[in-house]
């Protein structure tokens, strides 16, 4: 089956936040983000946990979406995102996460 083309796959944001949180694993950040945006299409991509304890993290939300998700997760004091944009690499290179290895 071939694949969609690029209009197609549909507009999307990308927010590069910051957590302070005990939840060190990205089952347990997934865990927050799901409570924090129940009702929104989101994914998980990025997560690098620094040595301080803080957690920076990228979520892929959807165009329509965006503005509803960045107040949910700025409304809790532990979150506060810190850029968004439509291209994950200017994201990750404004929190300063290395792109990762592809899998083979």
């Amino acid at each position: 089956m071939p694949r969609l083309n690029k209009a197609a796959r549909g507009k999307r944001r990308w927010v590069g936040l910051t957590l302070v949180s005990e939840a060190a694993s990205r089952s347990d950040c997934e865990d927050i983000f799901a409570e924090l945006l129940r009702g929104i299409e989101w994914k998980l991509y990025d997560l690098v946990v620094e040595d301080d304890g803080l957690i920076k993290a990228i979520v892929r939300v959807g165009l329509s979406d965006w503005k509803e998700a960045n107040g949910r997760l700025n409304s809790h004091e532990f979150c506060e995102t810190v850029t968004t944009s439509g291209k994950i690499r200017l994201v990750r290179g404004r929190l300063g996460i290395s792109r990762p290895p592809r899998r083979s």
